[in-house]
Protein backbone atom coordinates (compact mmCIF):
# COMPACT_ATOMS: atom_id res chain seq x y z
CA UNK A 1 0.00 0.00 0.00
CA UNK A 2 1.39 3.15 -0.98
CA UNK A 3 2.17 6.00 1.65
CA UNK A 4 -0.35 9.08 0.68
CA UNK A 5 1.57 11.92 2.63
CA UNK A 6 1.20 15.40 1.97
CA UNK A 7 3.89 15.91 -0.63
CA UNK A 8 2.30 12.91 -2.82
CA UNK A 9 -0.26 12.13 -4.78
CA UNK A 10 -2.63 9.06 -4.46
CA UNK A 11 -0.85 7.40 -7.07
CA UNK A 12 2.53 8.03 -5.16
CA UNK A 13 3.71 10.59 -7.16
CA UNK A 14 5.64 13.12 -5.36
CA UNK A 15 4.14 16.73 -5.54
CA UNK A 16 5.91 20.04 -5.73
CA UNK A 17 6.45 21.87 -2.25
CA UNK A 18 3.50 24.28 -1.35
CA UNK A 19 5.41 27.20 -1.75
CA UNK A 20 8.20 28.30 -3.82
CA UNK A 21 12.02 28.09 -2.48
CA UNK A 22 13.52 30.93 -1.89
CA UNK A 23 16.19 32.69 -3.73
CA UNK A 24 19.61 30.56 -3.06
CA UNK A 25 22.98 32.20 -2.21
CA UNK A 26 24.20 31.11 -5.24
CA UNK A 27 21.45 32.41 -7.21
CA UNK A 28 21.76 35.71 -5.77
CA UNK A 29 25.90 35.94 -5.81
CA UNK A 30 25.20 35.51 -10.04
CA UNK A 31 22.38 38.03 -9.86
CA UNK A 32 25.30 40.10 -8.38
CA UNK A 33 28.09 39.31 -10.97
CA UNK A 34 25.57 39.35 -13.66
CA UNK A 35 24.84 42.90 -12.98
CA UNK A 36 28.23 43.82 -11.97
CA UNK A 37 29.18 42.54 -15.57
CA UNK A 38 26.52 44.88 -17.48
CA UNK A 39 27.84 47.76 -15.50
CA UNK A 40 31.05 47.27 -16.62
CA UNK A 41 30.78 46.26 -20.35
CA UNK A 42 28.25 49.85 -19.92
CA UNK A 43 31.09 51.74 -19.21
CA UNK A 44 33.49 50.37 -21.81
CA UNK A 45 31.12 51.15 -23.67
CA UNK A 46 30.64 54.50 -23.25
CA UNK A 47 34.78 55.04 -22.93
CA UNK A 48 34.85 54.01 -26.66
CA UNK A 49 32.42 56.15 -27.41
CA UNK A 50 34.09 59.21 -26.19
CA UNK A 51 37.18 57.56 -27.28
CA UNK A 52 35.96 57.33 -30.84
CA UNK A 53 33.83 59.79 -31.02
CA UNK A 54 33.71 61.95 -34.77
CA UNK A 55 36.81 64.93 -34.46
CA UNK A 56 36.95 67.07 -37.61
CA UNK A 57 35.93 66.85 -40.57
CA UNK A 58 35.00 64.00 -42.76
CA UNK A 59 36.40 63.59 -46.00
CA UNK A 60 35.21 64.32 -49.53
CA UNK A 61 32.63 61.65 -50.96
CA UNK A 62 32.07 63.19 -54.44
CA UNK A 63 28.85 64.48 -54.08
CA UNK A 64 27.95 66.82 -56.62
CA UNK A 65 28.00 70.18 -55.40
CA UNK A 66 25.14 72.55 -55.93
CA UNK A 67 21.41 73.20 -54.46
CA UNK A 68 18.36 71.12 -55.02
CA UNK A 69 14.28 71.86 -55.61
CA UNK A 70 11.38 70.21 -56.01
CA UNK A 71 9.23 70.39 -58.86
CA UNK A 72 6.55 69.38 -61.01
CA UNK A 73 6.66 67.28 -64.05
CA UNK A 74 4.57 69.74 -66.50
CA UNK A 75 5.76 68.83 -70.22
CA UNK A 76 7.65 66.00 -71.93
CA UNK A 77 9.00 65.87 -75.41
CA UNK A 78 11.54 64.34 -77.51
CA UNK A 79 14.10 66.81 -78.87
CA UNK A 80 17.81 67.09 -79.66
CA UNK A 81 20.43 67.72 -77.41
CA UNK A 82 24.24 68.74 -77.82
CA UNK A 83 26.35 65.37 -77.80
CA UNK A 84 29.77 65.25 -76.92
CA UNK A 85 31.10 66.46 -80.04
CA UNK A 86 29.36 70.05 -80.65
CA UNK A 87 28.53 69.13 -84.33
CA UNK A 88 26.53 65.70 -83.76
CA UNK A 89 23.72 66.40 -81.76
CA UNK A 90 22.14 62.87 -80.41
CA UNK A 91 18.18 62.70 -79.41
CA UNK A 92 17.19 63.11 -76.03
CA UNK A 93 14.62 63.93 -73.63
CA UNK A 94 13.22 67.13 -72.65
CA UNK A 95 11.01 68.04 -69.80
CA UNK A 96 9.53 70.85 -68.70
CA UNK A 97 8.81 71.28 -64.59
CA UNK A 98 7.75 74.07 -62.62
CA UNK A 99 9.35 74.75 -59.50
CA UNK A 100 7.87 74.62 -56.37
CA UNK A 101 10.69 75.28 -53.89
CA UNK A 102 14.03 77.05 -53.96
CA UNK A 103 14.30 81.12 -54.86
CA UNK A 104 13.29 80.27 -58.25
CA UNK A 105 9.74 78.68 -57.13
CA UNK A 106 7.03 79.53 -59.86
CA UNK A 107 9.06 79.40 -62.69
CA UNK A 108 9.52 76.91 -65.05
CA UNK A 109 12.85 74.50 -65.52
CA UNK A 110 13.84 72.15 -68.23
CA UNK A 111 16.25 69.44 -68.22
CA UNK A 112 17.25 66.64 -70.61
CA UNK A 113 18.01 63.28 -70.29
CA UNK A 114 20.07 61.36 -72.70
CA UNK A 115 18.95 57.68 -74.01
CA UNK A 116 22.41 56.58 -71.93
CA UNK A 117 20.88 57.56 -68.71
CA UNK A 118 19.37 54.44 -67.89
CA UNK A 119 19.49 55.39 -64.07
CA UNK A 120 16.67 57.52 -64.78
CA UNK A 121 13.18 56.44 -65.22
CA UNK A 122 10.86 57.27 -67.34
CA UNK A 123 8.57 60.75 -66.18
CA UNK A 124 5.22 61.19 -66.65
CA UNK A 125 3.47 64.76 -66.29
CA UNK A 126 2.42 65.42 -63.06
CA UNK A 127 5.24 63.57 -61.57
CA UNK A 128 7.17 65.54 -58.57
CA UNK A 129 10.44 65.34 -58.68
CA UNK A 130 13.82 66.58 -57.07
CA UNK A 131 16.16 68.76 -59.15
CA UNK A 132 19.72 69.17 -58.64
CA UNK A 133 20.57 72.84 -59.94
CA UNK A 134 24.12 73.02 -61.21
CA UNK A 135 26.42 75.64 -58.96
CA UNK A 136 27.49 77.35 -62.20
CA UNK A 137 24.75 80.01 -62.92
CA UNK A 138 25.94 80.43 -66.57
CA UNK A 139 25.59 76.44 -67.57
CA UNK A 140 22.95 76.62 -70.48
CA UNK A 141 19.63 75.20 -70.67
CA UNK A 142 18.23 72.18 -70.55
CA UNK A 143 21.49 71.02 -68.22
CA UNK A 144 21.22 73.89 -65.49
CA UNK A 145 18.88 71.14 -63.54
CA UNK A 146 19.21 67.87 -63.86
CA UNK A 147 17.17 65.01 -62.34
CA UNK A 148 17.93 63.39 -58.75
CA UNK A 149 15.10 61.61 -57.70
CA UNK A 150 11.34 61.66 -56.90
CA UNK A 151 9.99 63.23 -54.37
CA UNK A 152 9.01 61.02 -51.48
CA UNK A 153 8.34 62.92 -47.87
CA UNK A 154 4.71 63.00 -47.77
CA UNK A 155 3.69 59.10 -48.58
CA UNK A 156 6.76 58.40 -45.86
CA UNK A 157 5.93 60.76 -43.04
CA UNK A 158 2.24 59.24 -43.48
CA UNK A 159 3.88 55.68 -43.30
CA UNK A 160 5.93 56.79 -40.61
CA UNK A 161 2.59 58.24 -38.61
CA UNK A 162 0.86 55.24 -38.76
CA UNK A 163 3.57 53.24 -37.50
CA UNK A 164 3.59 55.13 -34.51
CA UNK A 165 0.13 55.31 -33.90
CA UNK A 166 -0.03 51.06 -34.42
CA UNK A 167 2.69 50.87 -32.20
CA UNK A 168 1.05 53.31 -29.43
CA UNK A 169 -2.61 51.73 -30.34
CA UNK A 170 -1.22 48.20 -29.08
CA UNK A 171 1.48 49.10 -27.26
CA UNK A 172 0.31 51.78 -25.05
CA UNK A 173 2.97 53.44 -21.99
CA UNK A 174 6.01 50.21 -23.26
CA UNK A 175 4.76 51.15 -27.26
CA UNK A 176 6.29 54.39 -26.32
CA UNK A 177 8.97 53.80 -24.49
CA UNK A 178 10.28 51.29 -27.68
CA UNK A 179 9.56 54.15 -29.88
CA UNK A 180 12.14 56.64 -27.86
CA UNK A 181 14.48 53.64 -27.82
CA UNK A 182 14.17 53.41 -31.94
CA UNK A 183 15.13 56.89 -32.18
CA UNK A 184 17.73 56.62 -29.68
CA UNK A 185 19.34 53.55 -32.11
CA UNK A 186 19.11 55.65 -34.88
CA UNK A 187 20.65 58.81 -33.45
CA UNK A 188 23.59 56.48 -32.42
CA UNK A 189 23.93 55.10 -35.98
CA UNK A 190 23.69 58.71 -37.41
CA UNK A 191 25.33 60.76 -35.34
CA UNK A 192 28.25 58.56 -33.67
CA UNK A 193 28.44 55.26 -36.28
CA UNK A 194 28.52 56.63 -39.61
CA UNK A 195 30.59 60.12 -38.57
CA UNK A 196 32.95 57.74 -37.06
CA UNK A 197 33.68 55.15 -39.93
CA UNK A 198 33.98 58.33 -42.29
CA UNK A 199 36.65 59.04 -40.15
CA UNK A 200 38.85 56.11 -40.54
CA UNK A 201 37.77 54.95 -37.04
CA UNK A 202 38.41 51.11 -36.85
CA UNK A 203 35.25 49.74 -38.37
CA UNK A 204 34.47 47.10 -36.49
CA UNK A 205 35.87 48.57 -32.96
CA UNK A 206 32.91 51.26 -34.13
CA UNK A 207 30.41 49.01 -34.83
CA UNK A 208 30.89 46.69 -31.43
CA UNK A 209 30.75 49.64 -29.34
CA UNK A 210 27.22 51.76 -31.21
CA UNK A 211 25.92 48.13 -31.43
CA UNK A 212 26.34 47.91 -27.36
CA UNK A 213 25.07 51.17 -26.96
CA UNK A 214 22.27 50.52 -28.74
CA UNK A 215 21.57 47.37 -27.46
CA UNK A 216 21.32 49.03 -23.68
CA UNK A 217 18.96 52.10 -24.55
CA UNK A 218 17.02 49.62 -27.05
CA UNK A 219 16.38 46.89 -24.34
CA UNK A 220 16.36 49.45 -20.99
CA UNK A 221 14.11 51.85 -22.50
CA UNK A 222 11.30 49.31 -24.09
CA UNK A 223 10.94 46.69 -20.67
CA UNK A 224 12.66 49.02 -17.96
CA UNK A 225 15.22 48.39 -15.78
CA UNK A 226 15.52 45.46 -14.48
CA UNK A 227 16.47 41.19 -13.79
CA UNK A 228 14.33 40.26 -16.55
CA UNK A 229 16.08 43.31 -18.85
CA UNK A 230 19.67 42.26 -17.79
CA UNK A 231 19.24 39.17 -18.49
CA UNK A 232 18.35 39.87 -22.07
CA UNK A 233 20.84 42.60 -22.57
CA UNK A 234 23.40 39.44 -20.97
CA UNK A 235 22.78 37.25 -23.81
CA UNK A 236 22.20 39.67 -26.30
CA UNK A 237 26.06 41.00 -25.58
CA UNK A 238 26.81 37.58 -25.81
CA UNK A 239 25.35 36.64 -29.39
CA UNK A 240 26.76 39.89 -30.36
CA UNK A 241 30.31 39.20 -29.26
CA UNK A 242 30.01 35.42 -30.82
CA UNK A 243 28.51 37.22 -34.39
CA UNK A 244 31.24 39.67 -34.94
CA UNK A 245 33.86 37.50 -34.13
CA UNK A 246 32.60 35.04 -36.57
CA UNK A 247 31.83 38.16 -39.13
CA UNK A 248 35.56 38.87 -38.67
CA UNK A 249 36.85 35.37 -38.97
CA UNK A 250 34.52 34.56 -42.53
CA UNK A 251 35.63 37.93 -44.39
CA UNK A 252 39.11 36.97 -43.93
CA UNK A 253 38.46 32.96 -44.75
CA UNK A 254 36.76 34.46 -48.02
CA UNK A 255 38.75 37.08 -48.60
CA UNK A 256 35.98 39.62 -48.97
CA UNK A 257 37.07 42.77 -50.15
CA UNK A 258 34.58 44.94 -49.26
CA UNK A 259 34.83 46.56 -53.14
CA UNK A 260 31.33 44.35 -54.35
CA UNK A 261 29.24 47.05 -54.48
CA UNK A 262 29.35 50.38 -56.47
CA UNK A 263 29.12 52.71 -53.69
CA UNK A 264 32.39 51.04 -52.18
CA UNK A 265 34.04 51.38 -55.59
CA UNK A 266 33.06 55.22 -55.37
CA UNK A 267 34.34 54.95 -51.64
CA UNK A 268 37.43 53.70 -52.31
CA UNK A 269 38.43 56.65 -54.82
CA UNK A 270 37.15 59.50 -52.71
CA UNK A 271 37.89 58.22 -49.31
CA UNK A 272 40.92 56.12 -50.03
CA UNK A 273 41.52 55.74 -46.42
CA UNK A 274 38.25 53.93 -45.65
CA UNK A 275 38.89 49.91 -44.17
CA UNK A 276 36.25 48.79 -46.75
CA UNK A 277 36.04 45.12 -45.22
CA UNK A 278 36.13 46.49 -41.65
CA UNK A 279 33.14 48.63 -43.25
CA UNK A 280 31.48 45.00 -44.54
CA UNK A 281 31.90 43.79 -40.96
CA UNK A 282 29.99 46.91 -39.23
CA UNK A 283 27.51 46.27 -41.87
CA UNK A 284 27.16 42.92 -40.57
CA UNK A 285 27.38 43.37 -36.92
CA UNK A 286 24.28 46.44 -36.76
CA UNK A 287 21.93 44.23 -39.13
CA UNK A 288 22.34 41.35 -36.63
CA UNK A 289 21.58 43.31 -33.46
CA UNK A 290 18.20 43.89 -34.69
CA UNK A 291 17.33 40.05 -34.37
CA UNK A 292 19.19 38.95 -31.27
CA UNK A 293 17.39 41.54 -29.01
CA UNK A 294 14.46 40.10 -30.48
CA UNK A 295 15.09 36.69 -29.60
CA UNK A 296 17.04 37.03 -25.99
CA UNK A 297 13.84 39.21 -24.75
CA UNK A 298 11.07 36.42 -25.94
CA UNK A 299 12.98 33.84 -24.45
CA UNK A 300 13.76 35.57 -20.87
CA UNK A 301 10.12 36.45 -21.15
CA UNK A 302 9.31 32.65 -21.63
CA UNK A 303 11.33 31.46 -18.67
CA UNK A 304 9.75 34.15 -16.65
CA UNK A 305 5.82 32.86 -17.70
CA UNK A 306 6.93 29.47 -17.34
CA UNK A 307 8.57 30.13 -13.54
CA UNK A 308 5.61 32.40 -12.41
CA UNK A 309 2.94 29.65 -13.94
CA UNK A 310 4.60 26.90 -12.02
CA UNK A 311 6.82 28.16 -8.86
CA UNK A 312 8.17 24.39 -8.01
CA UNK A 313 9.78 24.09 -12.00
CA UNK A 314 13.71 23.97 -11.78
CA UNK A 315 16.54 25.21 -13.84
CA UNK A 316 16.43 22.16 -16.07
CA UNK A 317 12.55 22.11 -16.64
CA UNK A 318 12.40 25.42 -17.36
CA UNK A 319 15.56 25.59 -20.19
CA UNK A 320 13.80 22.36 -21.53
CA UNK A 321 9.97 24.35 -22.14
CA UNK A 322 11.82 27.45 -23.01
CA UNK A 323 14.29 25.83 -25.48
CA UNK A 324 10.64 24.13 -27.60
CA UNK A 325 9.36 28.00 -27.67
CA UNK A 326 12.99 29.31 -28.82
CA UNK A 327 13.41 26.82 -31.78
CA UNK A 328 9.77 27.70 -33.30
CA UNK A 329 11.08 31.37 -33.25
CA UNK A 330 14.48 30.79 -34.50
CA UNK A 331 12.63 28.50 -37.14
CA UNK A 332 10.41 31.00 -38.25
CA UNK A 333 13.04 34.03 -37.78
CA UNK A 334 15.94 32.08 -40.13
CA UNK A 335 13.77 32.07 -42.38
CA UNK A 336 12.52 35.63 -42.70
CA UNK A 337 16.23 36.45 -42.52
CA UNK A 338 17.05 34.47 -45.29
CA UNK A 339 13.75 35.89 -47.52
CA UNK A 340 14.74 39.51 -46.52
CA UNK A 341 18.06 39.20 -47.72
CA UNK A 342 17.08 37.21 -50.99
CA UNK A 343 14.45 39.97 -51.41
CA UNK A 344 17.54 42.44 -51.41
CA UNK A 345 19.69 41.48 -53.88
CA UNK A 346 16.69 39.99 -56.51
CA UNK A 347 17.49 42.26 -58.94
CA UNK A 348 20.97 40.91 -58.91
CA UNK A 349 19.73 37.46 -58.53
CA UNK A 350 17.47 38.34 -62.00
CA UNK A 351 20.47 39.38 -63.68
CA UNK A 352 22.72 36.82 -63.04
CA UNK A 353 19.91 33.88 -64.09
CA UNK A 354 20.37 35.41 -67.82
CA UNK A 355 24.02 34.62 -67.58
CA UNK A 356 25.59 31.98 -68.76
CA UNK A 357 27.91 31.42 -65.95
CA UNK A 358 28.23 28.43 -63.27
CA UNK A 359 25.79 28.04 -60.08
CA UNK A 360 28.94 27.75 -58.36
CA UNK A 361 30.63 30.79 -59.58
CA UNK A 362 27.92 32.71 -58.81
CA UNK A 363 27.41 31.97 -55.69
CA UNK A 364 31.33 32.45 -54.70
CA UNK A 365 31.38 35.66 -56.81
CA UNK A 366 31.99 38.68 -54.28
CA UNK A 367 28.56 40.33 -54.76
CA UNK A 368 26.99 37.06 -53.95
CA UNK A 369 29.09 35.60 -51.42
CA UNK A 370 28.95 38.65 -49.45
CA UNK A 371 25.35 38.66 -48.71
CA UNK A 372 25.66 34.78 -47.78
CA UNK A 373 28.20 35.24 -45.14
CA UNK A 374 25.69 38.06 -43.65
CA UNK A 375 22.83 36.07 -44.14
CA UNK A 376 24.47 32.54 -42.40
CA UNK A 377 26.46 34.65 -39.61
CA UNK A 378 23.26 36.73 -38.77
CA UNK A 379 21.36 33.30 -38.80
CA UNK A 380 24.49 31.62 -36.46
CA UNK A 381 24.58 34.50 -33.88
CA UNK A 382 20.28 34.15 -33.71
CA UNK A 383 20.30 30.58 -33.32
CA UNK A 384 23.34 30.65 -30.15
CA UNK A 385 21.45 33.34 -28.42
CA UNK A 386 18.66 30.90 -27.43
CA UNK A 387 20.24 28.28 -25.86
CA UNK A 388 22.47 31.14 -23.89
CA UNK A 389 19.74 33.60 -23.05
CA UNK A 390 17.77 30.50 -22.08
CA UNK A 391 20.09 28.91 -20.03
CA UNK A 392 21.22 31.70 -18.09
CA UNK A 393 17.52 32.85 -17.11
CA UNK A 394 16.49 29.25 -16.33
CA UNK A 395 19.75 29.51 -13.77
CA UNK A 396 18.87 32.78 -12.34
CA UNK A 397 14.94 32.41 -12.21
CA UNK A 398 14.80 29.01 -11.28
CA UNK A 399 15.86 30.24 -7.75
CA UNK A 400 14.52 33.22 -7.33
CA UNK A 401 11.99 34.17 -4.95
CA UNK A 402 10.35 36.94 -6.65
CA UNK A 403 10.42 36.53 -10.38
CA UNK A 404 9.00 40.17 -12.01
CA UNK A 405 6.01 40.14 -13.96
CA UNK A 406 6.68 41.12 -17.82
CA UNK A 407 6.54 44.76 -18.98
CA UNK A 408 7.16 45.76 -15.20
CA UNK A 409 10.67 44.87 -14.14
CA UNK A 410 10.98 47.60 -11.54
CA UNK A 411 8.73 45.94 -9.41
CA UNK A 412 9.01 42.58 -8.12
CA UNK A 413 5.95 40.11 -7.66
CA UNK A 414 6.68 37.75 -5.22
CA UNK A 415 5.21 34.06 -6.36
CA UNK A 416 1.96 33.34 -5.27
CA UNK A 417 1.61 30.16 -2.93
CA UNK A 418 0.46 26.92 -4.72
CA UNK A 419 -2.39 25.16 -3.09
CA UNK A 420 -2.61 21.62 -2.67
CA UNK A 421 -4.36 19.26 -4.75
CA UNK A 422 -7.60 17.67 -3.02
CA UNK A 423 -6.83 13.93 -3.77
CA UNK A 424 -9.30 12.43 -6.27
CA UNK A 425 -9.19 8.71 -6.59
CA UNK A 426 -6.95 8.42 -9.62
CA UNK A 427 -8.01 8.22 -12.96
CA UNK A 428 -6.91 4.89 -15.75
CA UNK A 429 -3.56 6.91 -17.60
CA UNK A 430 -5.06 4.98 -20.84
CA UNK A 431 -8.25 7.59 -20.09
CA UNK A 432 -6.53 10.64 -19.06
CA UNK A 433 -3.77 12.92 -20.72
CA UNK A 434 -0.66 13.56 -19.19
CA UNK A 435 -0.73 16.25 -16.66
CA UNK A 436 2.15 18.76 -15.32
CA UNK A 437 2.72 16.07 -12.42
CA UNK A 438 2.92 13.19 -14.18
CA UNK A 439 6.70 12.88 -14.34
CA UNK A 440 8.43 12.96 -10.57
CA UNK A 441 10.37 15.82 -9.55
CA UNK A 442 13.49 14.55 -8.93
CA UNK A 443 16.16 15.88 -6.66
CA UNK A 444 17.81 17.07 -10.40
CA UNK A 445 15.14 19.64 -11.54
CA UNK A 446 16.29 21.81 -8.21
CA UNK A 447 20.15 21.72 -9.00
CA UNK A 448 21.33 25.04 -8.68
CA UNK A 449 22.91 25.31 -12.36
CA UNK A 450 21.01 22.70 -14.25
Amino acid sequence: MSYHGPDRSPSGVRLPPNRPPASSPRANQLRTWLGVGVVVVGALAVLGLVALWPRGDGPDLGVPSGGYVDATVTQVQEDTCPGIEVDAPAPCRVYSAGLTSGPDAGDTARFAVDPTQFEIPVLDIGDKVVLRQSPNPDTPDPYRYAFSDFQRTTPLLWLAAGFVLVVLIFGRWQGLRALTGLVVSLGVLVVFVVPALLRDSPAVLVALVGTIVVAYAAIYLAHGFGLLSTLALAGTLVSLAVTTLLAVVMASLTHLSGLGSEEAQVLRVTAEALDLRGLLIAGIVVGALGVLDDVTVSQVSTVAALRRANPALGARQLYTEATRVGRDHVASTVNTLVLAYAGASLPLLLFFAEGNQPIGRLLTGELVAVEIVRMLVGSIGLVLAVPVTTRLAAIVLAHTSDVPDDGHNHSHTPLPDQPHRPHQQPTPRHARTAGPYDTPLDDSDQAPWF
